[in-house]
């Protein structure tokens, strides 16, 4: 059985295996797709499209293969993408967090992805699915029913704006 894998979002976290640091994918490719967003502003979903200068800074730090030059990526193709989703506003297959991606100086699949960009958000409907004694074990000092009671008329006052 294949594990569950993320969907890859602008903000991912990306590193070299030559660069000294990470940074943060940007999606330039397509602006009305988003995955993991509630308010649909920020997380943009990410294809094999995105390539040039496709990160916050375009770097990684200092480049092993560059006598430690400063890096300036450059992205050329991605692999491991997910075949069978197509983004139709640029016609990119979405990037899985075990994608990678290739610089012309660091060579094929060089880059990979640390952090696919998507957060976990408590909602009411994990309160009302979660195990009461399970919540009072880990967080005993909580009052869970009244933390899931404020959820519920806090997504009820959400939905009529």
């Amino acid at each position: 059985m294949m594990k569950e894998k993320h969907l890859v979002c602008q903000g991912a976290t990306c590193k070299c295996k030559f660069g000294t640091a990470p940074d943060r994918l940007k999606v330039k490719t397509q602006s009305k797709r988003y995955i993991n967003d509630k308010d649909g502003k920020e997380k943009l979903t990410a294809t094999d499209k995105e390539l040039g200068k496709t990160f916050e800074k375009n770097t990684f730090g200092s480049c092993a293969k560059m006598n430690h030059n400063p890096c300036q990526v450059i992205v050329t193709e991605w692999s491991g993408y997910y075949e069978k989703i197509l983004i139709e506003d640029n016609t990119g297959k979405v990037l899985l967090e075990d994608s990678k991606a290739t610089c012309p100086v660091g060579g094929k699949d060089c880059i990979e992805i640390i952090n696919h960009g998507q957060t976990a958000e408590i909602t009411s409907q994990n309160f009302k699915n979660a195990n009461p004694d399970a919540l009072v074990e880990i967080c005993p000092f909580l009052d869970f029913k009244e933390i899931s009671e404020d959820m519920e008329m806090e997504e009820e006052n959400t939905d009529y704006r």
